[in-house]
């Protein structure tokens, strides 16, 4: 099976190496340092005292790697457009596109999800419609990545915990190609779930991580201390009542308290989130995926969102003042 990863970072390095040791051909889309990384050292995964070298066919330009059996798009959402400006060389009649994203995806409503707000394009994270067209929802599947990996440097991986993936497509049936993939996943090492509603497991992620990454690059805080505090928790807790009353309006009811999920939280101990780690090196933030899309979703649907506009406001303030976040 050829696939190629889209975004060699961190999750996208994790995933190339457990699926090449499945026997997959592996291309990578590179640029820069890690491009001539992969050209010399391979990609290479590290976890505890365990390392793991696979080789890679690596280009900057996707026109040299051809149509892929599955494209895995792992980068963060503020890259996006210019990926799905350049993807096109990569997709053929029957290719997969998996991504592997934080946030509110661009495919979000589409495959009938969402009620009467089925189909309706999220202007927060695709507002002329430039991604959809090159990345037709037809060759989707969805994914929701629970781990957490870091770069000791370019084209070197570290997973530091967590091995899960949950896939499904937008449409929730369970199509041979999703079932397929599901396997190989399986077979790849992954602790991977075939989900029936693949925008509910998307959106139970977003609900612990659409606060935490923003107040944490407000206060640069770990998410210890975030939820230590009891008027941050407090406020924290707000902000999710408003997306949980959104997800029960577009057909994903969640039963946790927002205390409940707090606990999930605790359980990962004391960590710098990724919006807060972009923040310290200098790279544009994902408000718009992981905040501005649930305000939208607020609008369309009709429920008040008073508490995520503050959060909003204050994070995007903060971002353009770094030059992290576009300029109105």
């Amino acid at each position: 099976m050829k696939v190629c990863i889209y975004g060699a970072g961190a999750i996208g390095g994790w995933m190339g190496v457990k699926l090449a040791g499945a026997g997959c051909e592996l291309s990578v889309v590179a640029r820069g340092d890690t491009l001539a990384a992969l050209k010399r050292d391979g990609l290479v995964l590290s976890h505890g005292n365990e390392q793991q070298t696979v080789p890679v066919r690596a280009a900057e330009d996707p026109a040299d790697l051809g149509v892929q059996d599955l494209v895995v798009i792992a980068v963060k959402a503020p890259a996006l457009p210019a990926v799905a400006a350049r993807i096109a060389p990569l997709i053929g009649p029957g290719t997969m596109v998996l991504t592997a994203m934080n946030g509110v995806p661009w495919w979000f409503l589409s495959g009938g999800f969402g009620g009467a707000h089925a189909g309706h394009r999220l202007a927060a994270v695709d507002p002329s419609g430039a991604i959809d067209a090159a990345i037709p929802a037809r060759h989707v599947i969805g994914g929701v990545v629970h781990a957490s990996c870091s770069l000791d440097g370019p084209g070197r991986v570290r997973l530091h915990f967590g091995n899960g993936l949950i896939v499904g497509e937008p449409s929730g049936e369970a199509t041979p190609r999703v079932q397929a993939l599901h396997a190989l996943l399986q077979r790849a090492g992954f602790d991977a779930k075939l989900s029936p509603q693949i925008q509910k497991d998307v959106w139970y992620k977003l609900w612990g991580n659409m606060t935490v990454n923003p107040i944490s690059a407000l206060t640069r805080a770990t998410t210890d201390k975030i939820l230590d505090d009891e008027l941050v928790r407090g406020f924290v807790s707000t902000i999710m009542l408003e997306a949980k009353a959104i997800g029960e309006r577009i057909g994903i009811p969640i039963a946790d308290s927002p205390e409940d999920r707090h606990a999930v939280t605790r359980k990962l101990g004391a960590f710098k989130t990724s919006m807060l780690q972009d923040v310290e090196a200098g790279r544009a933030v994902e408000l718009d995926a992981l905040v501005t899309s649930v305000r939208e979703l607020g609008q369309i649907t009709g429920v008040p969102t008073p508490f995520t506009d503050a959060l909003l406001g204050l994070a995007r303030l903060q971002a353009r003042g770094l030059g992290l976040y576009p300029a109105p």
